[in-house]
């Protein structure tokens, strides 16, 4: 009677897992480990705009979806919107970068 009820509970246990990994999986489809990669190049892409000290790093939002990055926000100048750019397309498992900064001196 023990070792079933040890059983079943591992049973249990072994199923909330796969169902909970399962509903994890998805963020309109896409799946766990492509959600975090994105996160990932995000935040090394903010991070180099960080160290970029003549770049606003504030002004400029970092979005990236299956790893196609879109940067939006405000540039000083062209050359900070092409230095952004430039930025984000030298992180690793970029795949596209769409630029829509606005340049507002």
């Amino acid at each position: 009677m023990r070792e079933l009820r040890h059983t079943l509970a591992a049973l249990a246990a072994v199923s909330l897992i796969a169902v909970a990994t399962g509903c994890a999986a998805i963020r309109d489809h896409e799946p766990v480990g492509a959600y975090v990669d994105d996160a990932a190049i995000t935040s090394s892409i903010k991070a180099r705009m960080v160290e970029d000290k003549s770049l606003d790093a504030a002004a400029i939002q970092v979005e990236t979806r299956n790893g196609n990055v879109t940067l939006s926000g405000f540039a000083t100048d062209r050359l900070d919107k092409q230095a952004a750019e430039q930025i984000a397309i030298k992180v690793k498992g970029v795949k596209t970068v769409q630029n829509n900064i606005a340049v507002r001196p």
